[in-house]
């Protein structure tokens, strides 16, 4: 019942005139972002953020500030579909799987409905998230209340061995991402010895790289430099939504709820791990597959291969906020550039916040129902629109926004250097992207390294030295073995493979 209060309270604020705008820029911006290849949502957030550092030191500006940020996340989460299902070009890396099923849809002439059952999805896999994080946040917050250094060291290790452990990739090369994070992160001051680190007697790099500067050019610039390299041609169907395609596919959708309920499931679940709204869409898309009535025509064009990966990728996306503000653990990208965000403008994460700044989180968890509202009712509004836009020249839309980048990288500190090493990191994103190493590892690791570490070093000098008090009470030892556990996963399903293997064999044998 408090929640509840609590959430009114949020809604106060929520709806105030200007925060509405910012809800529609917001979504309009983050479809547009969702829409055009190249660029996604913890891009689009990251260029923009340095747009609200002024609005955030005006009273109540920072609930303004993470309401647009957010809503631009919600808005590229709706539009990467579009690109899926009428151009089979995803938007969003979560949008791969959409186009499994949605583009053969529309080459049938039901790109409508394909849009209209993967914007509904896309809207009940983020209300069940939002309610989620409405009920949970603050049972977390004040459960996260007990945690001292070892509790915390041990999430951020379960956080930094979900990567490794749930990762579809290669966990050498996921390890190998997270470490470069790892030695970004301890350039500049060591905020324990008060020594300097990795600077080489250069005086700009005593702050460390600065978080923003490096996802501005790892995201915006590496994703610009590899899409222009594949030369994208956009050629595609065209599609216009109108209110008797919008009910048929709305009855359609009811014969879907136990998609819905398990990709919600799945979403939720791999937003707060974190593993991610990707492998999230990937694995609902494979269970509604697998558990599917109609086996036999699921993957040739079926209104619930949409549903699937749509519900879980937007379940994914909004639920990993709720480890980001109750622990301070961001559980996507996105997260990650939010969660700096708010360190930038003078907030702590955590359970904490829930004390300190209340219409803070609960005008952002008021947004969040609103913001969603917006984002359907434009999406299903604007689809002509948002479409045409991939009928510009990629050769216009690059420039722009490599200026925009730029102009980011720029204001955060008015340094020219910056802007070069922005383009420094969107060199090593580039590589990366080629060589087929993740960049969220590596973001992760650039901000929570340092977190980590000082959680890490105040445990070692709590018990001095003594590696035990990772397992001095059920809580700490219970997410240190499971972090263990996830960690060495990759060997230990290797380890099981075999056995598997060698028994088969032994029966074939006899």
């Amino acid at each position: 019942m408090q929640e509840i209060q609590l959430l009114l309270g949020g809604f106060s604020v929520a709806l105030s005139w200007f925060n509405l705008m910012l809800m529609l820029a917001g979504i309009i911006l983050g479809v547009i972002i969702g829409v055009l290849p190249g660029l996604g949502g913890a891009n689009g957030v990251a260029i923009l953020l340095p747009l609200t550092f002024s609005m955030a030191q005006q009273p109540g500006g920072a609930t303004s500030a993470i309401i647009l940020l957010s809503c631009i996340y919600w808005g590229a989460l709706f539009g990467g579909a579009i690109t899926s299902i009428l151009f089979n070009i995803p938007g969003e890396p979560w949008s791969v799987a959409t186009t499994f099923d949605g583009y053969p849809l529309g080459q049938k002439g039901r790109a409508g409905a394909a849009l209209t059952a993967a914007f509904t999805s896309s809207f009940v896999g983020a209300l069940v998230a939002v309610l989620l994080i409405t009920f949970l946040s603050p049972i977390v917050a004040k459960f996260a209340l007990r945690f001292g250094p070892p509790e915390y060291f041990s999430v951020y290790l379960l956080t930094f061995s979900a990567f490794v452990g749930m990762s579809k990739g290669s966990p050498f090369k996921t390890i190998a991402s997270m470490m470069m994070g790892f030695a970004l992160a301890a350039v500049g001051i060591d905020t324990v010895t008060g020594q300097l680190r990795m600077t080489f007697g250069l005086e700009v790099l005593l702050k460390g790289f600065d978080f923003l500067i490096a996802v501005i050019g790892l995201f915006g610039i590496g994703e610009i430099l590899l899409t222009l390299e594949e030369g994208l041609e956009f050629k595609g169907t065209q599609a216009k939504l109108n209110m008797r395609v919008v009910l048929d596919t709305w009855k359609e959708l009811p014969r879907y709820w136990k998609t819905s309920v398990r990709a919600s499931f799945v979403g939720c679940m791999m937003g707060i791990v974190p593993g991610g709204a990707t492998p999230a869409s990937f694995m609902s898309y494979g269970l509604a597959k697998k558990m599917s009535r109609d086996g036999a025509k699921f993957g040739t064009g079926m209104v619930e291969g949409v549903v699937a990966p749509e519900t879980a990728a937007h379940a994914a996306g909004t639920s990993a906020l709720l480890p980001m503000l109750t622990l301070g653990v961001p559980g996507s990208p996105t997260a990650a550039v939010l969660l700096g965000g708010l360190m930038i403008w003078g907030l702590q994460p955590g359970p904490l916040l829930f004390i300190e700044k209340p219409d803070f989180v609960w005008g952002l968890i008021a947004s969040m129902y609103l913001g969603n509202i917006v984002g359907l009712i434009v999406v299903l509004t604007c689809v002509p629109f948002f479409a045409a836009i991939l009928r510009v020249p990629f050769s216009i839309i690059a420039p722009v926004i490599l200026v925009i980048c730029a102009i980011g990288a720029y204001t955060v500190h008015n340094s020219m250097f910056d802007v070069w090493l922005m383009v420094l990191f969107g060199v090593m994103g580039y590589v990366f992207k080629k060589l087929d190493y993740p960049l969220a590892p590596l973001v992760l690791a650039l901000v929570l390294g340092d977190r980590a570490e000082d959680s890490f070093r105040q445990s070692m000098l709590l018990s001095q030295g003594d590696m035990r008090i990772f397992y001095e009470n059920a809580l700490v030892g219970t997410i240190t073995t499971l972090s263990l556990l996830l960690l060495f996963w990759p060997l230990i399903s290797m380890g099981i493979d075999v056995l598997r293997g060698r028994r088969a064999s032994a029966i074939d044998k006899e």
